[in-house]
């Protein structure tokens, strides 16, 4: 996971993501007092609603930036720097939990992941996780795309956006049994008149890395331009976000 987050801005403006992950806690029905792990918890927002159904948690992200705002905000919790491929727990957790993270892991290294977060969960523990499916925020990207051709560049598509026919292999794989999953159209509202274009300094940032600031400004506009027809409506930005979403057990 290559980002650095501007967490002050996240929390401003894309407080959707623990919003919407709000939905998937309620498939973690671990026993009251569960040691559960918020995987990639950022500010702390869903570590709160965790804690506040009776689990004892643990919030780790790879962030300092995000943990620093959970830490101020929810001052009673732990949280800890750790990354999905490497997080260690003094003992196994009941379960772990993790919303819009894994999309974020390359996909070589998605097996090596998986593998180690069923270490750490024990035997008929619980993993829950939702984040980028199939086709997800398509029409950015495929834009995005086209935009630096123009320029003569080439757009590098970083993130991992999986089936649950490509995934559901690897869980098994990795020892866990497939309970519950599903693939799922969620267009998502984003903030402001500018929402377009700051989705995707926030969130795709890789592909900018090597291009020049003005270019990179000139970019966005186009494509912000090109996609006004298809993603604005009902006076906001939509990026067409597709989640996938899983409740694994395991074995």
């Amino acid at each position: 996971m290559n980002i650095y987050w501007d967490a002050e801005k996240y929390k401003q403006d894309f407080m959707f993501v623990p919003e919407y992950g709000a939905a998937v806690l309620d498939l973690l029905d671990a026993a009251p007092g569960a040691r559960v792990v918020d995987l990639g918890c950022g500010n702390g927002a869903l570590t709160r609603q965790l804690a506040d159904r009776g689990y004892q948690v643990l919030g780790v992200d790879a962030s300092p930036e995000q943990l620093a705002l959970a830490r101020q905000a929810y001052p009673d919790l732990t949280f800890r720097e750790g990354n999905a491929l490497d997080f260690a727990l003094e003992q196994p957790a009941d379960a772990i939990f993790s919303n819009a993270v894994l999309h974020w892991i390359d996909a070589d290294k998605q097996q090596a992941m998986l593998d180690h977060i069923a270490s750490q969960i024990r035997p008929e523990g619980l993993f829950v996780c939702e984040f980028g499916g199939k086709g997800c925020a398509e029409h950015v990207h495929a834009e995005l795309e086209r935009r630096f051709a123009a320029h003569g560049l080439h757009y590098r598509r970083t993130f991992y956006f999986p089936t649950i026919g490509e995934y559901a292999p690897l869980l098994e794989k990795a020892g866990f049994r497939v309970e519950y999953a599903t693939l799922f159209d969620r267009p998502t509202r984003q903030v402001g008149p500018d929402g377009l274009a700051d989705w995707i300094r926030m969130f795709d940032t890789a592909p900018f890395a090597d291009v020049e600031p003005a270019l990179a400004d000139t970019i966005i506009a186009e494509t912000v331009d090109a996609l006004r027809p298809v993603l604005y409506h009902d006076d906001a930005w939509y990026v067409d976000y597709v989640r996938i979403r899983f409740k694994l057990r395991k074995l």
